[in-house]
C-alpha cells in the first residue's frame, strides 16, 4: 500500500481498514516519496519534523523513515538504482520518529478534510 507523507487521509484509512480486517503478518508500504526524492514538494516541505533527532537528518531520511508510521507498516519498498541512495535511507532505519508530531499531523488532515 502506499505510505507516507503524501498520502492523503482518504488512503491512510482505507489502508489501515483493510489492514485490520486481513491481518496480515506483515504490512508493506511503499513509494514514500510519490516517485522521486526530486519533486518540488521535498524543496518546499521539510520532514525532519517528524523525527525527534530532525535536524541531524536529511530530508529524505526523515521522508522515508516517517513512512513507515503513515500508515503502520512494517517494511517500505523504493525503486533504487543507486547505491549511495540506498545506503541513505537503510541509515534513516536508526532514527526514531517523533509519535506526537505523526499524531498532530493525522488531526490536521482530519482537519483539513472537514473544512472541506
Amino acid at each position: 500500500m502506499r505510505a507516507g507523507l503524501l498520502v492523503g487521509l482518504d488512503v491512510l484509512e482505507a489502508a489501515e481498514a483493510l489492514a485490520a480486517r486481513w491481518r496480515p503478518s506483515q504490512v508493506w508500504g511503499m513509494s514514500p516519496f510519490n516517485g522521486s526524492t526530486t519533486e518540488a514538494v521535498w524543496e518546499r516541505f521539510d520532514p525532519r519534523i517528524f523525527l525527534r533527532d530532525g535536524p541531524s537528518v536529511a530530508k529524505v531520511q526523515a521522508a522515508f523513515r516517517s513512512a513507515y508510521h503513515l500508515p503502520r507498516v512494517g517494511a517500505v519498498a523504493v525503486g533504487i538504482d543507486d547505491a549511495g541512495h540506498l545506503r541513505e535511507l537503510v541509515d534513516a532505519l536508526a532514527h526514531e520518529v517523533d509519535h506526537h508530531v505523526v499524531t498532530e499531523y493525522r488531526r490536521l488532515l482530519q482537519g483539513s478534510r472537514q473544512s472541506d
